[in-house]
């Protein structure tokens, strides 16, 4: 059994200097803290897989395509696979749980 303790995930991410940090990997799914300063910036490209966002801290406004919301702790948003996506307008330190379905980068030779 994997199991995690969140706020030593949140450790080992600042300690990684990284700012996503995965911690968890199978063939169908791994999952990563993603951390974005105040006033930061995202500079994501779009994925190969399909993702979700839970927000762990902070607060910010996100893009998904051509939507955008305000998102706060307790947010959960749906990114699917090859769709344009960023957090902007970083007004908290951003905490985000991600999750990759496959696993990130699974699909990438593909793509």
């Amino acid at each position: 059994m994997d199991a995690f303790n969140l706020s030593d995930v949140i450790a080992q991410q600042q300690a990684s200097g990284r700012t996503y940090f995965e911690f968890l990997k199978g063939p169908a799914l791994s999952l990563g803290l993603y951390a974005l300063p105040e006033r930061g910036i995202d500079p994501q490209k779009p994925h190969a897989e399909d993702e979700v966002y839970f927000v762990i801290e902070g607060r910010a406004r996100v893009i998904v395509g051509k939507e955008e919301q305000a998102v706060t702790p307790g947010s959960i948003i749906f990114v699917a696979a090859g769709v344009p996506h960023r957090f902007h307008s970083i007004l908290e330190d951003l905490k985000l749980l991600v999750f990759f379905a496959p696993a990130e980068g699974s699909r990438a030779a593909h793509a």
